[in-house]
């Protein structure tokens, strides 16, 4: 029985990593986040922790006594600014950042393993490709400062060797159960049940791509559920817990914005009715076309549990949390 900090643990992946920490009977964890004025709090209610902290009080703490809330055997995280949009370069290089490499110097000077969440937006259009096993990490080029923050992390763990001692996982297209304080930011699935609960139609971006068709964009989408056990199996014994540098964590699949429509009006047994849209001026040089992670690397490191396929996923948060209102743990 470990003892864990979760930082982001109110978030989307975080409160999901904790609710699958407390099937697996793990209940001695510290969760910091930022409760702020949104509603994910809510995620937190059906869960069982030992103490909650707010991250800047987190932050100084540690920063003033290294063992200030004791020793930990695994520190998740998660924590970050995830707005893809957000504008405010300092603060992303902050908080995303600064206070990674603080976290991460610490939980490596008093012998806690160190599971952060990197990101696929790292990778940019993957014009330089999406290979978790080349070493050359300066070839990459974000496309927004959201990614390139994450990036900036990565490169200063490569410089300090720490990537030969910790993880970092790089999310790809994460949806599922407790997104939905995230707003704009949440996956298109939980948008389309709203939309298509209120007016029976869904509304997908137009490609400006001569080869991509309207609504054959692809993403590689990764249920959270899935998310969750790939990122826990870094810090279970054996393989995993032994394992160091950056790994993808998707479902090695491309599927198309349409597949991913498709699967949603099943899930409401409903017909297909789509409508594209003009995508903003502000996105259309920052967009990603295709994406799909290689996650070979992941399973070299002894993680075996298949992917939950897109329609079984999909349907199982439609019907299962989306439509009736609930959250993980409920």
């Amino acid at each position: 029985m470990s003892r864990i900090l979760v930082t982001g643990g109110a978030g989307f992946i975080g409160s999901a990593l904790i609710w699958q920490l407390n099937q697996r009977g793990c209940t001695d964890i510290v969760v910091a986040d930022i409760l702020g004025n949104d509603e994910k709090w809510k995620n937190l209610v059906p869960l069982q922790f030992a103490d909650y902290i707010e991250a800047p009080v987190l932050r100084a703490r540690i920063g003033a006594n290294a063992d200030a809330l004791g020793r930990f055997d695994t520190v998740y995280h998660l924590g970050a600014c995830s707005s893809t949009t957000e504008r405010n370069a300092s603060y992303l290089a902050d908080n995303n950042t600064a206070w990674t490499t603080e976290l991460a110097g610490w939980a490596l000077n008093t012998g806690a393993r160190f599971i952060y969440a990197s990101s696929a937006a790292t990778y940019g259009d993957g014009g330089q490709g999406m290979d978790d096993r080349s070493a050359d990490l300066a070839r990459l080029r974000p496309l927004n400062m959201y990614g390139y923050s994450k990036h900036l992390f990565d490169l200063h763990a490569q410089r300090a060797g720490w990537l030969e001692r910790i993880v970092g996982v790089k999310y790809f297209n994460v949806f599922g159960p407790n997104e939905e304080h995230k707003g704009d930011m949440r996956s298109l699935v939980s948008k389309a049940f709203s939309q298509i609960q209120s007016a029976g139609r869904l509304q997908l971006f137009r490609s400006y791509r001569m080869d991509y068709k309207d609504g054959e964009q692809m993403r590689d989408f990764l249920y959270v559920k899935d998310a969750v056990a790939m990122t826990l199996h870094f810090g279970e014994d054996g393989r995993g817990r032994a394992a160091a540098g950056l790994y993808n964590l998707g479902s090695g699949r491309a599927n198309t914005w349409l597949a991913l429509a498709d699967a949603i009006f099943a899930a409401l047994d409903r017909p297909a009715a789509i409508d594209f849209i003009d995508m903003p001026e502000a996105l259309r040089g920052k967009y990603q076309y295709y994406t799909q992670a290689d996650i070979s690397k992941l399973r070299g490191s002894g993680y075996e549990q298949p992917v939950t396929p897109l329609t079984e996923a999909v349907g199982d948060y439609v019907r299962n949390y989306l439509a009736r209102g609930l959250r993980l743990g409920d």
